[in-house]
């Protein structure tokens, strides 16, 4: 009977280590759910603040905000077909939104017992990260001289020497509402055209600009400091603008903008200048002649009742230089333009006539597309069309001569020039 008792007893406790055992799997196990599920928890926030973040920085629909780029005929002044968004599972880091094109021109040009023809290549790279709701960074990468603010390219030749590339921006943006800043080297930030302003230039100093709605009608306010020359004895060379603008349709497809500027040069320095900075403008003593305190106003109509391809533009640019110390102080440029280059199989067409007076303008930063930064009167018919996604053909013709004999050169006032321009472009 104690023998059996035993037996038994000994048979009982030999199963408790047992069921202890199968108790702290089991709350291991426990233990490993609860941390599995703490991480699904994790990964589906971080997964939903990256999706809040690409939806936040994904490029926005052009807004009457945008800068308007209405211009003489040129690869730059005519609009590029729109790049897309990154192909589904590209890899993208959230917040940072890389773009850029290339471009490749054939370039022919007219002049009695002198035609030449060149080829050019134009690079850029740019990027930008948005740090959170406000700050953004950014950079662009160019090819070209980097001397040269209002050109980008480079001439094919000199047996084959490498480009040179520079960092031609570098920026911090701050925006909150209607109201954006920029400090650094950045993009051009007013309506402009390539009379004024070539599309390459980018300042540098300081910017900002203020946008709101009223009614129907738009209005934007701008401003900059803009750092010419800094110089360690003398006055440094700057220029303070502004811009209003006032855009509202006039019916559902008839829209109308007016535009008035106002840019005060002072040029105190003027050693960080070379010849390619001065061209056409007047010297005395090594510096400019005039001073430049320019007044410009700017307006344009829209149709596009047409239809949506052919929508029709006529833009009007009026100079005036205050500071002139010569009677050549006015320019003006008329441009008419029917057409997009949105969407493959797009056409645009562009004509435009204008004139310049010698020292209307600052040529250190006006247009390159002819070899007469001022005192030129010119016709100019730009045609691009956008065979595919990505990519655009631009053909264009300018027909220019010298507007004031006086100040003509070796060129003859009396004889047109012919420049024409065929440029292929890859956007992404």
């Amino acid at each position: 009977m104690h023998i059996r008792t035993l037996l038994l007893a000994a048979t009982a406790l030999s199963f408790v280590p047992t069921a202890q055992a199968q108790e702290g799997r089991i709350a291991a196990l426990e233990r490993k759910l609860e941390e599995q599920q703490q991480r699904i928890d994790q990964l589906e926030a971080m997964v939903t603040r990256q999706a809040t973040m690409i939806e936040r920085t994904s490029p926005p629909s052009p807004s009457p905000t945008q800068p308007v780029v209405a211009a003489a005929p040129s690869a730059a002044s005519l609009p590029v077909a729109a790049t897309g968004t990154a192909p589904e599972g590209a890899f993208r880091l959230p917040g940072l939104d890389v773009s850029g094109d290339m471009r490749v021109r054939q370039e022919w040009n007219f002049v009695d017992g002198r035609d030449r023809s060149r080829s050019a290549v134009r690079a850029r790279l740019r990027a930008t990260y948005k740090i959170d709701d406000h700050f953004a960074v950014g950079t662009q990468i160019a090819t070209g001289d980097p001397d040269d603010p209002n050109s980008t390219d480079v001439t094919l030749g000199n047996f084959v020497d490498d480009f040179q590339v520079s960092l031609d921006q570098a920026w911090i943006r701050y925006s909150n509402g209607g109201f954006t800043t920029y400090v650094g080297k950045f993009p051009q930030q007013f309506q402009r055209t390539d009379m004024l302003w070539d599309s390459d230039v980018s300042p540098q100093g300081v910017a900002a600009a203020y946008g709101a709605n009223v009614g129907k009608a738009r209005i934007d306010a701008r401003g900059i400091w803009f750092v010419i020359d800094e110089a360690s004895v003398a006055r440094d060379s700057d220029m303070l603008g502004g811009q209003l603008a006032l855009s509202a349709p006039l019916s559902s497809d008839f829209k109308a903008g007016l535009t008035g500027s106002y840019y005060h040069y002072r040029l105190g320095s003027v050693a960080g200048a070379d010849a390619g900075d001065f061209r056409g403008n007047l010297l005395a003593g090594g510096r400019y002649l005039s001073d430049f305190h320019l007044a410009e106003g700017i307006g344009t109509l829209g149709w596009s009742g047409l239809s949506d391809r052919w929508p029709l533009a006529f833009t009007a640019d009026y100079v005036k230089n205050l500071g002139a110390a010569v009677p050549g102080d006015t320019a003006f440029n008329l441009e008419f333009a029917a057409g997009r280059t949105a969407k493959p199989g797009d056409v645009r067409i562009a004509y435009n006539y204008s004139e310049v007076e010698v020292d209307s303008v600052l040529a250190a930063f006006s247009h390159d597309n002819i070899d007469l930064s001022t005192n030129y009167r010119l016709h100019g018919l730009g045609i691009g069309y956008v065979p595919a996604p990505h990519l655009q053909l631009d053909l264009l013709w300018y027909h220019y001569r010298p507007l004031d004999p006086a100040y003509a050169g070796s060129l003859s006032p009396s004889d047109w020039l012919d420049r024409i321009r065929l440029a292929f472009m890859v956007s992404f």
